[in-house]
């Protein structure tokens, strides 16, 4: 567990250093949902019916930019090779860096959630929801996109074939997501939904780091 945490605080170590790429995340997520309004008009009952989708879609955006990054940084300076051969599981490395990734890009973005549902003219029975349901649901993201880094390593273009392999695996946790806010807003019930994101966590917990390490032991080779 010691070994865990230094390699989380490596990488938020590192993050800070070059804090340009948290900001960016955010600033990204901020623009992308004040776009919606200006593109679809300021009609308010309008913007409450697509609030929670409008944030829910920036965010998942948002979160993929620095993945492209999550190893190759790693990959680049020899590092990642000498994490494969210490004494302990490849897989252990990979949640560490899943979860400085959650912690910079994922926890700014529940934060500025919030704000922009008021933008949106987001009811305030959403609020607590929109922002639990992202924390469950940007864990499972962070963790779907490490496998996805992982694949591309060292390839040409990563950027676009990251996109296209882990996009199509966003979409239960968006709709569930997105689901979850709307259950909340007009009243209803919103156990059903969370119960799912929580099983896609449970499932990505131990599923991801393992296809994650196997990718990078292949890219290692």
């Amino acid at each position: 567990m010691g070994r865990f945490w230094h390699i989380i605080r490596r990488d938020l170590q590192m993050a800070m250093k070059q804090g340009m790429d948290s900001f960016m995340v955010v600033m990204f997520f901020v623009i992308a949902v004040v776009l919606f309004p200006l593109g679809a008009g300021p009609e308010a009952n309008m913007l409450a019916r697509i609030s929670a989708g409008v944030i829910w879609v920036a965010a998942l955006l948002a979160s993929m930019l620095s993945l492209e990054r999550l190893f190759q940084t790693d990959y680049e300076d020899g590092s990642l090779e000498l994490l494969s051969l210490a004494p302990y599981p490849l897989e252990a490395v990979v949640l560490a860096k899943v979860c400085a990734h959650w912690l910079t890009t994922g926890l700014p973005l529940i934060a500025a959630a919030p704000l922009l549902a008021v933008l949106l003219n987001m009811q305030t029975e959403g609020f607590v929801i929109l922002a639990a349901a992202l924390a469950l649901g940007t864990l499972s993201l962070s963790l779907i996109g490490a496998v996805g880094a992982a694949l591309i390593l060292g390839s040409r273009r990563g950027g676009v074939l990251l996109s296209l392999l882990i996009l199509p695996l966003y979409i239960p946790v968006l709709i569930f997501g997105v689901s979850a806010v709307d259950a909340a807003i007009g009243g209803f019930p919103m156990k059903a939904q969370f119960l799912i994101l929580g099983g896609f966590f449970l499932a990505a917990l131990p599923l991801c780091p393992w296809a994650s390490a196997a990718a990078l032991r292949q890219a290692l080779e």
